[in-house]
């Protein structure tokens, strides 16, 4: 692992750092409070993760800076090292010098009038699994989004190529990865190799994990029809072509390093962001009204569509709010590859800059109360007071989430269609807690199921 000692002995360092181990005690005890803590120390911050070092970026222009210079801010550091052990890469991993060329290839699979197709498919398997819960049943409501969000994922990416028995497996072993990446990438070097239980368990699913989706794209080109078009996101990388003197297009390594990413992003990002949706919801009731009446008036009682999502603003909006509080990529490393300039500081090559979405995000420099669930801060009138480049839910530059239309899409069309047919109510004495890993989810969250009265054929809330 490439270790960056190198970072502007001019910069503040962040307070609490033990000998030896750094700023990992903070991290390990409540990585969320440690990261909105350090603003309120400068605009750059160094922080120390045992032997490595690194600058975290507390503000909406320099994070900019770092995002649309991505030659010069490559990918890179300790979060992605880890990444890369599982997502190769990926487009979201890659360095600079693979990513135009993957970004084009991949372009196509998220074309506009794919996601007409990949809605049908979405709002099917969400009602699938809603039709099996009972009035009043008990909900683990992150187990319940994750299972409509690989279905969906599933579904949309590799339609009959990876049936239900071989889902379970593969989103099993995604959760086993990705709550070993952070643990991994706090470890220092010599503890990373020990083999640990938990550290086997972690390498094992990694490699079963890419094993079962390498099946998938193996039996895609087995039945020769690799080059037909199935409707799902793998056939479009199949056939994917960089003009007409690529003949061969990607090869099976780069797609399975797509499958694994797409899989990821599209399976656990999105299912934290409904989880937190509901509970924020059931925490502010008046919004939760809101949100059924305007299903109601959208949908009439008739299943969501794709074409719906301009008639469901508020739903939208509560989409954007949840990403600001909870966002799913909550932090990301880039490495400098040339020495430079950040703001006022000279910053050599090989420093590892650190960039968080849940920072800005709950920056109160940046946002009027940053803590309060306000959908409406979404408005156009108030979003346009917001600061530019302060909302980075997907990234941004040319290293922006290739998939944030689509889920975008497919948290609203599932957020409308479950709301429309049923109230998720918080259940008495539990304590919910993000539990932080590559992905920020809600621990704890139980909620039960009451079938609202609305009819789906009457359209008619009483």
């Amino acid at each position: 692992m490439q270790i960056s000692t190198t970072v502007p002995a001019t910069l503040p360092t962040a307070p609490g750092k033990w000998p030896l181990a750094g700023h990992i005690p903070l991290l390990l005890r409540d990585p969320l409070a440690f990261f909105r803590s350090l603003p309120a120390h400068g605009d750059l911050v160094r922080i120390q993760v045992g032997p490595a070092r690194a600058v975290v970026v507390c503000d909406p222009e320099l994070t900019w800076q770092v995002l649309s210079h991505d030659r010069l801010f490559d990918k890179g550091g300790l979060f992605i090292e880890r990444a890369r052990e599982v997502f190769g890469d990926g487009l979201g991993t890659c360095p600079h010098a693979l990513h135009r060329r993957q970004r084009r290839l991949v372009q196509p699979a998220f074309h506009p009038g794919r996601l007409p197709g990949y809605a049908r498919t979405m709002t099917d398997l969400i009602d699938e699994t809603t039709d099996s819960w009972r009035d009043g049943q008990e909900l683990d409501v992150l187990a319940e989004m994750t299972a409509i969000t690989s279905a969906t994922t599933a579904a949309t990416m590799f339609s009959e190529a990876l049936p239900p028995t071989i889902r379970r497996r593969a989103l099993d072993d995604l959760t086993t990865v990705l709550s070993g990446i952070v643990e991994q990438m706090l470890l220092p070097p010599p503890l990373g190799k020990l083999p640990t239980p938990r550290l086997r368990r972690y390498r094992r699913a990694r490699a079963r994990l890419r094993g079962t989706l390498q099946e998938a794209i193996a039996t895609r080109r087995a039945d020769h029809t690799d080059r037909a078009d199935h409707g799902d996101l793998l056939s479009a990388l199949l056939s994917a072509r960089d003009g007409e003197l690529d003949r061969h297009g990607l090869s099976d390594s780069e797609i399975l390093d797509q499958a694994v990413s797409f899989f990821f992003v599209g399976t656990d990002t999105t299912a934290s962001t409904l989880a937190w949706a509901f509970h924020l919801l059931a925490e502010h009731p008046h919004l939760r009204e809101r949100l059924q009446a305007e299903v109601d008036e959208a949908l009439a009682g008739r299943p969501v569509t794709h074409a719906d999502l301009p008639r469901l603003e508020f739903t939208r909006r509560i989409i954007t709010e949840t990403l600001r509080l909870w966002p799913a990529g909550w932090m990301f490393t880039r490495m400098v590859s040339t020495d430079t300039h950040l703001g006022d500081h000279v910053v050599p090559a090989g420093t590892t800059i650190v960039y968080s979405a849940y920072l800005l995000h709950h920056h109160p420099g940046l946002y009027d109360d940053p803590e309060r669930f306000d959908p409406d801060r979404w408005l156009p009138d108030r979003a346009g007071t917001i600061a530019r480049h302060a909302y980075i839910p997907f990234g941004g530059g040319a290293r922006k989430c290739i998939g944030d239309t689509f889920a975008i899409a497919e948290a609203t069309l599932a957020l409308a269609a479950i709301a429309a047919r049923w109230q998720l109510q918080p259940v008495l004495d539990q304590q919910v807690r993000p539990a932080v890993a590559a992905v920020i989810r809600p621990k704890g969250l139980r909620m039960r199921a009451v079938a609202r009265s609305s009819s789906r054929t009457e359209g008619c809330a009483v």
